[in-house]
C-alpha cells in the first residue's frame, strides 16, 4: 500500500522529469526528442510522486501481444527502501495480467544485485539452461 504522501498516476512523465529521475540512479544521459518519443511509444507506464515531483517510475514497452519488457524501474535513491519499487511492480503485474496471454513473453534487464527483488514477482534468471543465457546490446 503507497503511503498517504505519495500520488500514484499511470500517465507519461516528462521527457525531462524523466532524465532528471535516470541522472540520479547514474545511468546516462538521453536527448529529450528521444526520450519523448520512448515514453510515447510505451503501453503502459507507473508513476510515483511527492508533492508533485517524479521520485520513482516504471514502464512496458513491447508488442502489446506476445512480447513485453519491463523497462526503467527507478527509484529516486532518496527514497529507495520505501516499498516504492514493489508498489510500482504490483501496478505492472496487474497490467500484464490483464493484457499478457498465454505463451507470451515477459522479459526484463535486472540492474546486478536487483535479482532477488524481480525474483519475488515470478521472474527467473537465465542460467543458460534450456533457453540459453540472453544477450543484449547497448547503442
Amino acid at each position: 500500500m503507497l503511503a498517504s504522501q505519495y500520488t500514484l498516476s499511470f500517465d507519461n512523465p516528462k521527457p525531462n522529469e524523466y532524465t532528471d529521475l535516470r541522472s540520479k540512479v547514474n545511468w546516462d544521459e538521453a536527448d529529450l526528442e528521444t526520450v519523448e518519443t520512448s515514453l510515447n511509444n510505451s503501453l503502459f507506464h507507473v508513476s510515483i510522486r511527492l508533492h508533485g515531483a517524479l521520485i520513482a517510475m516504471g514502464r512496458v514497452i513491447g508488442d502489446g501481444a506476445m512480447f513485453f519488457y519491463i523497462q526503467d524501474m527507478i527509484v529516486d535513491p532518496e527514497f529507495q527502501g520505501q516499498g516504492l519499487g514493489s508498489n510500482i511492480m504490483e501496478n505492472i503485474e496487474n497490467y500484464l495480467s490483464t493484457t499478457a496471454v498465454k505463451g507470451a513473453t515477459i522479459g526484463l534487464l535486472a540492474a546486478k544485485g536487483k535479482e532477488k527483488f524481480y525474483a519475488r514477482f515470478g521472474y527467473i534468471e537465465r542460467t543458460g539452461e534450456p533457453l540459453g543465457k540472453g544477450m543484449c546490446k547497448f547503442v
